[in-house]
């Protein structure tokens, strides 16, 4: 997702007070694109291997390898696999697509937090204005040259993501014989299907728009009813029941299929609790956009099925805070423009019908689905905490100066914290990019490598030399990046080798049933991401594991915006302290650029 939104060039105008929506993609060069290919076994394997050694006691380790020979033994089950696998791969777009059954909220849904800004009254808080895409004229992509996928762009809008009782569906509809022209609008945990078109097929005028959300506010001003919106925060499977029981009534289906079927989803919040300072205020913020603050607050007031913009009406100090989130892209941006004088809406000339309240007839067996899925997330909630900081003394260009990566010297100083607060290294995961390639999204780099366990724990070590080991540790994560956005990435490869043994009926090969192999899946301290952003949008990434860090960052010219979040399990003591791992970060960076100034440069 960072390389989407730096590159991504959105632009906001209006023209005679209209809302102008815009569509721009352009997928005419997918099929110009590669597939990607299936690395080499033995390689994967030898990588894999080696990864292990960062974090395997020497038994577990020797068990390993000893499997993974086995794995390897010439006309045997990985072979058979491998093979099977590369025949996947030239007869589909991508071997590497596939669809997870967590629970979307926290667990999966991506999202940005935009900056603040002060609106004067209620009606400029709703005379926003929005910028969509997902038709066919945004200019392709390039990174470092080459052409990026633009396929991901076509289904952030006009689509829902729909439970099922193995695996999700997506409903996709913006280029059906006929396309949604309503958006969905969620006040009080009540919804509204709003036409953003006239009559005559134009756009509704900024003025109309203000209008209509006006009339949704009024008389939505119930609080008590049913969140029908908290049942999308469930797992799937449980989600995937309670669906089932709402289709059974017709009303309940056919406000299904009005959110559904909509452009996007609308989400008008209220105040949070008023906070002490701007440390609280941003954390605030953040959990209001990551989860809605839960069931008490605005965690009802979503559909996390769907693409959303969130905005917190009536704020304090006359506030509003614009909130994004997608259930299924990592891609989405808005844009808000302050307005300086206070706007009055004028009354449109045409009369426009009442947005139509959608109705659900909730059974006792809803009403108890609702109950449990509140309690269900307000456990996740609790167990959901955050600290977001800006590092003013130094950015990008200080790094750069030094010859370096700044993501990888950054990767580099989330490690030495760690090991600093915990006194034991830390396994850490980044994504990359794979659109270079036909429908590429994401894969994992795995940042600890022998280089980087060698840097951080000689780097309080007065008699190391400790410069060496860190160009060494940097030279190392540039090669694993380059590795994985080349199409070579370890885990996406055994996993594809895990799935084609299902698929083709063998039995399981003992080196996937290995804990070794369940640890590179799923044992990892500390996720990671990268941000690039002129606006001062925050994300707020997905948490995966309990008992977890996730750090997201962004690295200006010459700051560096953080935000260290966690999530504990349920009924355990507190292990993690995200304002205590964002401490040590700070005082990382600052000893590891202390300790390249104080180390003379040898020119080349």
């Amino acid at each position: 997702h960072s390389d989407f939104l730096s590159k991504t060039k959105m632009k906001l105008f209006i023209k005679n007070s209209k809302l102008n929506v815009i569509f721009p993609l352009n997928l005419s060069q997918l099929k110009t694109l590669p597939k990607p290919t299936v690395p080499p076994l033995k390689r994967t394997c030898e990588l894999y291997l080696s990864s292990l050694e960062t974090f395997l006691q020497p038994e577990e380790l020797n068990h390993t390898k000893k499997l993974v020979e086995e794995f390897l033994i010439p006309g045997g089950v990985g072979e058979t696999l491998q093979k099977g696998l590369e025949r996947r791969a030239c007869n589909t777009e991508n071997w590497l697509e596939c669809l997870k059954r967590k629970p979307l909220v926290v667990l999966l849904n991506f999202g940005i937090l935009c900056t603040r800004k002060d609106i004067r009254d209620k009606q400029g808080q709703i005379r926003f204005h929005l910028c969509m895409f997902c038709s066919d004229t945004l200019p392709v992509e390039y990174m470092k040259g080459k052409p990026l996928c633009m396929k991901q762009y076509e289904q952030v809008f006009s689509s829902c993501r729909i439970p099922g009782a193995k695996r999700d569906s997506l409903l996709f509809l913006a280029k059906s014989s006929n396309p949604p022209k309503h958006i969905t609008v969620v006040h009080n945990g009540q919804f509204f299907l709003l036409d953003i078109y006239n009559s005559d097929g134009t756009l509704l005028t900024v003025d109309q728009l203000c209008v209509q959300l006006d009339r949704i506010c009024n008389s939505s001003l119930q609080t008590s009813m049913d969140p029908v919106g908290i049942l999308t925060t469930q797992r799937r499977d449980v989600w995937n029941k309670s669906y089932i029981s709402l289709m059974q009534d017709e009303t309940n289906k056919e406000s299904l299929s009005a959110i559904e079927s909509s452009i996007l989803t609308l989400c008008l919040d209220g105040p949070m609790p008023p906070v002490s300072d701007e440390r609280m205020h941003r954390k605030a913020a953040f959990f209001q956009m990551f989860h809605g603050g839960g069931s008490q607050w605005y965690s009802g007031n979503r559909w996390f099925d769907k693409g959303c913009l969130v905005f917190r009406l009536l704020a304090q100090s006359g506030s509003l805070i614009p909130i994004l989130f997608h259930p299924k892209y990592h891609v989405f941006y808005f844009v808000y423009r302050n307005k300086e004088t206070p706007h009055m809406i004028q009354t449109p000339s045409d009369p426009l019908p009442m947005p139509q309240k959608l109705h659900f007839n909730i059974t006792p067996e809803i009403k108890q689905d609702i109950e449990e899925a509140k309690q269900h997330l307000d456990t996740v909630v609790q167990n959901v905490d955050v600290e977001i900081t800006v590092f003013n003394h130094f950015g990008k260009n200080a790094i750069k100066a030094r010859k370096m990566s700044p993501d990888a010297f950054v990767q580099m100083a989330i490690q030495l914290a760690y090991y600093r607060v915990y006194q034991q290294c830390c396994v850490t995961v980044e994504p990359a990019s794979l659109r270079t390639f036909r429908l590429g999204r994401l894969a994992l780099i795995h940042p600890t490598s022998n280089a980087s366990v060698a840097f951080v724990k000689a780097f309080d070590d007065p008699n190391k030399q400790k410069v060496d080991l860190l160009e060494k540790a940097l030279k190392e994560h540039k090669k694993s990046t380059e590795m994985v956005m080349s199409g070579q990435a370890v885990a996406e490869h055994l996993m594809g080798l895990m799935c084609q043994a299902s698929e083709e009926n063998i039995p399981m090969p003992d080196v996937f049933t290995d804990t070794s192999f369940c640890k590179t899946l799923d044992f990892f301290h500390v996720t990671t991401s990268q941000l690039s952003s002129n606006t001062g949008c925050l994300t707020c990434n997905t948490l995966d594991q309990p008992g977890t860090y996730d750090v997201g960052y962004s690295i200006m010219d010459s700051h560096i915006d953080c935000r260290v979040s966690s999530l504990e399990a349920s009924n355990t003591c507190k292990e993690k302290d995200p304002a205590r791992l964002s401490r040590a970060l700070e005082d990382a960076l600052l000893d590891m650029m202390t300790l390249l100034e104080e180390t003379p440069r040898v020119d080349p």
